[in-house]
């Protein structure tokens, strides 16, 4: 380990160099990546003064659930190489050791769902994160079939949150899933999708169905999720996941080379990618961030902004208004 992070997003914990690092050292090196996002801390320091990431809770089953999570649409779509293995051991180290739970992942994704499973397997963490995966084709047996290979691949027995991909033939789902439910193999069910040209749909969804959680895209260039479905989410009581929350990477484009507000402070926030995640979880109804990303500096700036205080109405307006002046 070369450093501990600054405030400064370019400047984070290095994570292991390829074949650098037998199973015992990596493991000890995973122990002590909670404390990077804090500075030094003596590693004898009791657990309790430790600060907690933010948690939400899911408004059906009563839980807290971390709000900074880990999506894997492209970034885990990879061969298991040895480099590959340790950075994206680091990147789940980064998560778990700082408090997130939440991986969301899909049959869509490629080799994504093989890895996650096989990788939070290794690091002995599979049973304590929060997994969702999704079902993403058509027809009741197609469906049953795929999400026993979902189950397969992320080395589960149960799934925590199976939800139905961009609406895939989302009636016929929607009864196997409140099966599965109902029997104890899922806990959690929902809908996704990642324009906000379907809203009006998942809306309606919302309303004659009620299911467990959403998953929609919203960002600060994308917020049209504010006028119609949080506000439902809160009054119906449904879980809100969010993805494409740096709007595919055009929001950094947009800040390139200007400098982060000073008052961005009274709301804990150090990165641009802070200020970009802490306003969307601002919104009450937000439950849960999920960024993809495969490399750990990011992860590592991404999970800072499940900390410390979050913009109130006031000045996430404010913040709204930098963006639009850009």
């Amino acid at each position: 380990m070369n450093r501990l992070i600054s405030t400064n997003w370019t400047d984070y914990l290095d994570y292991p160099a390829p074949g650098a690092m037998s199973r015992r050292r990596f493991l000890g090196w995973l122990g002590m990546v909670g404390m990077a996002a804090f500075g030094s801390k003596a590693i004898g320091q009791e657990a309790e003064s430790k600060p907690r990431m933010i948690t939400r809770i899911i408004p059906s089953g009563g839980e807290k659930l971390p709000v900074i999570g880990l999506g894997t649409w492209q970034t885990f779509d990879e061969r298991l190489d040895e480099e590959t293995r340790q950075r994206l051991k680091s990147v789940l180290a980064i998560l778990f050791e700082n408090g997130g739970r939440v991986i969301d992942s899909s049959p869509m994704y490629g080799r994504s769902e093989a890895a996650t499973g096989e990788l939070t397997e290794e690091l002995g963490i599979n049973a304590e994160l929060f997994m969702a995966t999704k079902v993403w084709t058509s027809g009741e047996e197609a469906g049953k079939e795929q999400m026993a290979q979902s189950f397969r691949l992320m080395r589960r027995s149960r799934m925590d949150l199976m939800q139905i991909h961009n609406l895939v033939d989302w009636k016929i789902h929607l009864q196997t899933l409140r099966e599965m439910k109902a029997a104890g193999d899922i806990r959690y069910w929902g809908i996704t999708h990642y324009t906000a040209g379907t809203f009006a749909e998942i809306s309606r969804i919302m309303e004659a169905e009620k299911p467990d959680f959403i998953q929609i895209p919203y960002s600060m260039e994308e917020r049209r999720a504010e006028e119609r479905l949080l506000p439902l989410a809160q009054d119906r009581g449904i879980a809100v996941l969010i993805n494409r929350p740096y709007e595919g990477g055009s929001l950094f484009a947009r800040v390139r080379g200007k400098a982060l507000p000073e008052w961005a402070q009274e709301f804990d926030c150090a990165s641009w990618g802070q200020f970009f995640l802490k306003y969307l979880l601002g919104h009450p109804a937000v439950t849960c961030v999920i960024p993809g990303t495969g490399n750990p500096r990011h992860m590592q700036d991404n999970i800072r902004a499940g900390f410390g205080r979050l913009p109130e109405a006031a000045q996430r307006k404010r913040m709204a208004e930098v963006l639009d002046r850009l």
